[in-house]
């Protein structure tokens, strides 16, 4: 029998004993409130005040913004009626503003933005922009709005509404958008220079890429929609760089070092002087790095300031970050010592001055610096991956200091002096804190929120946090929900929740454990609920994550049946009645699961799943599996298609109909590989949604999920 090591932390979720009768939780509820109803009381929209002496945040609905400074009491600042009195306009909601002075702030809603001074209770619009803009980038101190519309960028201020940046009418030149599929950590195409003189921005031809067909049922007949769909091995879109001056209205492009056509550009940052762009540039295979330096004005190529390589995959996912003190070094992140950590550089020359973190945890944000300016707050981990923590860390390298202290998970706002940080957190037995507290030690200042539980009226269970061993000794994060009337005499049906890959987190040191409150709903109905973080998902560092490379599937199967196992020792689990579900990269686990582990589980629920890798984007794609013509061994052994006729118990495959990301192909494909082997199968499409189902259909999904799964365990 396999040993494993078990800490188990169980907390009871239900409201003392003694009062009235509890209420149960619907599905409705479950899929549609988390977030509403059913989110624990916390900071909305908070955000420091320029002097750092208080912060803001907005009053409940969102129709006043109160303003908090010590341990005074909060005064109100202005409200959704001061705003409709000084700009004449219906103000819904505030949801959102910056500041542009000690009393002047601007926000935006409808289709501009506007300036307002709260303390003389005057305001104007300010810069408006077309109904059909699309990835806004507004530059507060210039006034300056880029914006897209299809696949163009334009420009707006106070004085024009809509000036063209770029004129292609070439529909495969796609400008000011996100660009490789959004992977390297890009999340936007367009990037004001600090100084707003200058906008850079991501343009991409996709000429080369094949188009993909998806069928739009909305008209009659029904309209055929291309999209451009790059194939793992097939041809990659050409990225590129613009740098465009409202000045003279002239572009010009980086002249991109190197001669390979298809090299990713990624992690765009600029420097302070606004003078220069730093761009890593990632070679196909996604195993050599270079940090490349290019002058602004001129597009012209200056240096490659340092390379990293791995003989897997090297991925970074965060620009340069030049200390605000000092412009003459910046900061970057690597996973070079196995985990990401900082790492100080001269901005001149690319000499590495020191490590400025260091450990078997992560760094996952950088807050800003200290009031010192010697040291660096940021967003960091801890080695079981559980918790996130606020780290304060000399630049030299030489101290670490843990600022948060409480378990869980932690979100922080730095003071623009550094002096404080605004820290609301959560753990498994807490629903939320909001704090203030000092950078110099961590210690507590003031305690604004500490929520009660949201769900003290209803019936819902414990839940637990596990840790499981690996076949190779590595600890496994696991979370089991039990029913609020658990008998361990009785046997349980389980559920079991998968995802598994690459940038994802499933099991944290947080409220609820970090579940979905459908699982808890399902819980009362008399199920296990187990999910496990198998190796190959995030937060523990690059050899845990990276262990999948050129064979996905193989060691999260592993993992994931350490999970099974340690469920079928439990004399409450009833072995003969599991269930597993997962979605996109858990549909491909649940799929994996139910073919190549058969009679594991009898029940499969597969939504948006990958069934065979050459079908995926190549991003992300060769990232994990290389090309197929590189790992032909790798991509034949996870192409489920191969393992139909092993299938034992139901499943059931699920995807939505205009899916732009695992497209429809995976499945219709691997359907007509069970049709050809003669086995049945079952499949639902959710007409007109791409990769998730989400709105009021999203508790039609989980309905038929769970259904599912009762009929046939039943």
């Amino acid at each position: 029998m396999q040993k494993f090591s078990i800490l188990v932390c169980a907390f009871l979720l239900l409201a003392p004993l003694g009062l009235q009768a509890q209420k149960s939780l619907s599905l409705e509820d479950a899929v549609m409130q988390q977030w509403r109803k059913f989110r624990p009381e916390h900071l909305r929209v908070a955000q420091w005040r320029e002097d750092g002496k208080g912060f803001t945040q907005s009053g409940p609905r969102y129709q006043e913004v109160f303003y908090y400074e010590g341990k005074k009491a909060p005064k109100s600042l202005f409200s959704t009626k001061d705003l409709q009195a000084a700009f004449g306009e219906q103000v819904p909601y505030i949801a959102n503003f910056g500041y542009l002075s000690k009393t002047e702030i601007f926000l935006s809603f409808g289709q501009a933005y506007y300036r307002y001074d709260y303390k003389s209770k005057t305001g104007k619009k300010w810069v408006a922009y077309p109904q059909e803009a699309a990835n806004l980038a507004f530059h507060e101190e210039t006034g300056r709005l880029a914006y897209t519309i299809d696949n163009n960028i334009y420009l707006a201020t106070e004085q024009e509404e809509k000036t063209a940046v770029t004129r292609f009418n070439n529909p495969a030149i796609v400008s000011g958008q996100a660009i490789a599929r959004s992977e390297f950590g890009i999340s936007k195409g367009l990037f004001w220079s600090p100084n707003g003189q200058y906008l850079a921005f991501y343009q991409k031809d996709e000429s080369e890429v094949s188009d993909y067909p998806l069928v739009d049922i909305s008209s009659t007949p029904a309209k055929l929609r291309n999209i451009k769909y790059p194939m793992a091995g097939q041809a990659s879109e050409k990225a590129r760089v613009g740098v465009f001056d409202p000045a003279s209205g002239q572009t010009v492009y980086l002249k991109i070092e190197g001669d390979e056509a298809d090299q990713y550009l990624t992690n765009l940052g600029w420097g302070p002087k606004s003078e220069k762009i730093y761009l890593a540039q990632i070679n196909r295979d996604q195993n050599a790095m270079r940090l490349n330096v290019y002058e602004a004005k001129t597009g012209k190529f200056i240096k490659t300031l340092f390379e990293e390589k791995h003989e897997r995959y090297v991925e970074p996912e965060k620009a340069v970050w030049f200390l605000p003190n000092n412009p003459k070094e910046f900061l970057w992140a690597s996973e070079r010592d196995g985990f990401t950590h900082l790492y100080r550089y001269e901005a001149e020359t690319g000499k590495l001055l020191n490590a400025v973190s260091k450990g078997n945890w992560e760094v996952e944000e950088i807050l800003g610096l200290d009031s010192s300016g010697k040291s660096v707050i940021c967003m960091g981990t801890d080695p079981s991956g559980l918790n996130l923590y606020a780290y304060k860390l000399s630049l030299n390298g030489k101290k670490q200091m843990q600022l948060t202290k409480e378990e869980g998970q932690h979100h922080c706002q730095l003071s623009p002096n550094g002096k404080w940080l605004l820290d609301e957190y959560s753990n498994i037995s807490t629903p939320n804190v909001a704090q203030l507290i000092s950078t110099k030690n961590g210690k507590l200042k003031r305690e604004f929120i500490k929520a009660e539980n949201p769900l003290k009226d209803y019936k819902v269970g414990t839940t637990e946090l596990l840790t499981l061993k690996a076949a190779d000794g590595t600890d496994l994060q696991a979370r089991l929900i039990k029913p609020s009337d658990f008998d361990p005499k009785k046997k349980y049906p389980v559920i079991v929740y998968v995802y598994g890959g690459p940038h994802a987190q499933m099991v944290t040191n947080s409220w609820l454990g970090g579940a979905s409150l459908w699982m808890q709903q399902q819980a009362e109905k008399g199920y296990l609920v187990f999910t496990l973080d198998n190796r190959g998902s995030a937060n523990r560092g690059f050899d845990f994550e990276s262990i999948i490379h050129r064979q996905l599937g193989e060691v999260e199967m592993q993992d994931q049946l350490v999970g099974v196992n340690y469920l079928k020792q439990q004399a409450f689990v009833d072995a003969d009645r599991m269930a597993v579900h997962g979605w996109s990269f858990g549909g491909f686990m649940t799929t994996s699961l139910m073919l190549r582990q058969p009679g594991v589980f009898r029940v499969g629920v597969a939504g948006g799943p990958v069934t065979d890798w050459k079908f995926y984007e190549v991003m992300y794609g060769e990232r994990y599996m290389d090309r197929p013509e590189q790992n032909p061994e790798g991509y034949a052994k996870n192409r489920l298609h191969n393992y139909v006729d092993q299938l034992q118990g139901d499943l059931l495959l699920i995807h939505g109909s205009v899916d732009d990301v695992v497209v429809l192909q995976h499945n219709h494909s691997l359907i007509q590989a069970f049709v050809e082997a003669e086995k049945q199968v079952d499949y639902f499409v959710y007409p007109g949604h791409p990769h998730n189902v989400r709105g009021k259909d999203r508790v039609h999904l989980m309905r038929k999920v769970l259904q599912y799964i009762e009929d046939k365990l039943n």
